[in-house]
Parts: structure tokens; sequence; C-alpha cells
């Protein structure tokens, strides 16, 4: 692999800034070696970069527990994205959020660079459902329940793939329920919400598929799987 990607790869520089890196030199071996495409051997060249030996790490996978106010993205010009929740030395291997949570959607966001496992997660033809608790200022009742079985219209003219919706509490005012879907497009279940006839007050996601989030994490924390949960998401 090609020192400058090699460092990108496994660090939160971009290639552009690692070439700099690379012209006043980085030690590998005990060497330094200035050129941006010299090979790195993964399994026997020792690269020393900012006094910390790199070591080649395939994919990451990362489960973060997403507050309100910030985008899921890798950049922003405006607001703040989930990857400013990591700190300086996870914000590495070219992470980037799969699917995303609303600005103001809290709870479970995935991070990887595993563009394989990305997709599976996020096609609709993979039918992996995602799990969210939900709050509205109306009452749900059994009609709505039928109503996101069986598919409900929005933008227009778009057909949502079939719902359940588990109602906790309906009151006039307000009301609570588990809602999973197999899709996720914009706005999706503040649409159907709408045309329920009812405003989404509180939107929280719970789970990808088999991956829960840890109820251990607060707002803004995160931590790296464990090999049983990868196993699961693969």
């Amino acid at each position: 692999m090609r020192l400058d990607k090699f460092i990108s790869n496994n660090s939160k520089y971009s290639r552009s800034e690692v070439k700099k890196f690379i012209k006043k030199g980085i030690l590998i071996n005990g060497k330094l070696i200035k050129d941006a495409k010299y090979d790195v051997n993964l399994d026997n060249d020792m690269v020393i970069f900012e006094g910390i030996e790199f070591k080649h790490i395939e994919n990451i996978y990362i489960m973060l527990n997403k507050p309100q106010g910030y985008v899921s993205a890798t950049r922003d010009a405006r607001d703040k994205t989930v990857l400013d929740l990591l700190s300086d030395e996870d914000k590495i291997k070219n992470i980037f959020p799969v699917g995303r949570l609303d600005k103001d959607t809290e709870g479970l966001i995935f991070l990887t660079n595993d563009g394989h496992l990305s997709h599976k997660l996020i096609s609709p033809q993979k039918n992996i459902f995602k799990k969210y608790y939900v709050e509205v200022d109306g009452e749900l009742n059994e009609e709505e329940v039928k109503l996101f079985e069986s598919g409900v219209i929005i933008d227009k003219d778009y057909m949502c793939k079939p719902a359940i919706l588990e109602i906790i509490e309906a009151k006039k005012m307000k009301s609570s329920a588990y809602i999973q879907i197999s899709e996720g497009k914009f706005h999706q279940i503040k649409k159907m919400m709408k045309v329920a006839g009812m405003n989404v007050i509180y939107l929280k996601r719970l789970s990808i598929g088999k991956l829960k989030l840890d109820d251990n994490l607060k707002l803004g924390e995160y931590r790296y799987l464990n090999d049983e949960e990868v196993k699961e998401l693969i």
C-alpha cells in the first residue's frame, strides 16, 4: 500500500495533508522516507508517524449515541457533525456515518469505513429494520398501526415500505410508540406521522438490525463494537 494512503487511512489527516508530512520524511524501519509512493509492507514495515508506531487496521466499527444539534455527515459548512464527537485519535481510516439521523434526532449512529457493510445496512432491498422511539402531539391508535403496516404515501407519490408501529402510551395530546422501518427516506418518520395528522416532538433511534444502542452510552459518547457485535452485523 502506498505510504500516503497508509498514513491517511490510519490517521485523521487527508492524503494531501499526509503528502506534506512525507516531504519532511517518515521513519520506516529506521530509515527516513520522503516518497509518497513508497510501498508499505503491511506485515513487516515499522512506520513511525508523530512519534507513534502505525499498525494497519482494516476496518473500524463504532457505535455512537448522537445528541441533538449534530448532523450525520463527515463535513458540514454550518453545523457540527457526528465526527466532531470523536477524539482526534479515533478520527481515522476515513470513517463515515452509515445512513443518517436528522439534526434534532437522537440515538444510535453507526460509524465505519466498511463500504460493503454500509451498503448492506442502508439498502432497502436488504430489509434491515431500524427501530425508533417516537413521541407525537396526538393520539395514536390501531388506525395508525394498520396505516403504517399497509404503507404510507409521502412526498406526493412515494409509497413507503410496510412499517411496524407499537404504541406504548396513547393520550389525546401526546402519544409514545416504537416504530420500525426498513428504509431511510429524508424525514421519513416525520412525514409518515404528518400523514396521520400528527407532528413528531421527539425521536430517538434504538437499533439498526441486530445492533442495539448501548444503554450505558450517554448522549455524545461512543465505543468500538466488540467482536460478537461485528459478527452479527456482517
